[in-house]
């Protein structure tokens, strides 16, 4: 080998080292590190500590993707103030009139969408309550987002590694909280800015024993996802929030399929309003 070949081999073994080091160090990333640049991407302490309520309006859209299939449009309101949160949804149709979500701090509800009916989603979350009394529902758009204060949490986090998000990479955290049974959720940063752009909640269910006496049916385990995605950060004061609010709900089980999606476009934003503590206290008929 020669010098100029030597001296090419040395310039790409050091590339190739200091590219398996960044790898590495991308490896050993610590939840707290994720979650303080995390907090930066949002905005200074002072100034996440100034807003004490948030209310958060825009318009709402639905599509439902499996029978029967159609959309609808309507209005959108999320409203918080320090564990309590609150999304709402009002739209223009008879059969699909609203969908809502409060946490008053020690009870969850899910309303009805009609009398003594709740949808898929709200079914979804009434038994799995946590994502809601976790504070996770809604992101950073809430003030209840547990990442603002995990000193009042019990929950494990876990550094998963850089995963594919649609077109860009981002930092994977799995937040495991007490008693969360089988739900399995992650939480995703974009790689560069730390925004937090997507939540995933999944949970499979092993199929049922059944009934010997009905053997020839096929039993199955379901499967249910819910999916939120948080884009079109901007300024509102002092806090870099989404403006763009996406909730894809799927459950694949023994009693069919269901997949809907719903997209908020927030436009209105007020800080440190008061609001009423009945407002996050839903009435279940």
């Amino acid at each position: 080998m020669n010098t100029k070949q030597a001296t090419a081999a040395g310039f790409f073994s050091v590339l190739m080292l200091l590219s398996g080091n960044r790898d590495l160090a991308a490896d050993k990333l610590k939840p707290a590190e994720v979650i303080a640049k995390h907090l930066n991407s949002i905005g200074t302490e002072k100034a996440r500590q100034a807003v004490k309520t948030r209310i958060i309006a825009g318009t709402a859209q639905v599509v439902f993707r499996t029978a029967p299939v159609g959309q609808t449009y309507g209005r959108a309101v999320l409203a918080s103030e320090g564990l309590k949160n609150l999304i709402g949804m009002s739209f223009y149709s008879p059969v699909y009139p609203r969908e809502q979500f409060g946490f008053n701090g020690s009870n969850f509800i899910a309303a009805f969408v009609t009398p003594g009916v709740r949808s898929s989603l709200g079914s979804f979350l009434m038994n799995h309550d946590l994502i809601f009394k976790e504070g996770l529902m809604g992101g950073a758009l809430s003030t209840a987002w547990p990442l603002l204060d995990l000193t009042t949490r019990e929950a494990k986090l876990e550094y998963a590694g850089l995963k594919k998000i649609g077109y860009r990479p981002a930092h994977e955290l799995k937040y495991q909280p007490p008693r969360t049974g089988d739900l399995q959720i992650s939480i995703f940063f974009d790689e560069d800015t730390f925004e937090h752009v997507r939540t995933e909640y999944r949970l499979v269910m092993a199929a049922p024993m059944g009934n010997r006496s009905y053997s020839n049916v096929q039993e199955r385990e379901s499967r249910y996802a819910l999916i939120e995605e948080f884009s079109r950060f901007n300024f509102e004061q002092e806090l870099n929030l989404p403006h763009l609010y996406k909730i894809h709900f799927s459950a694949d089980t023994q009693s069919g399929t269901f997949e809907a999606e719903w997209e908020l476009k927030l436009t209105e934003f007020t800080f440190n309003q008061r609001i009423d503590p009945n407002s996050f206290t839903i009435a279940s008929e």
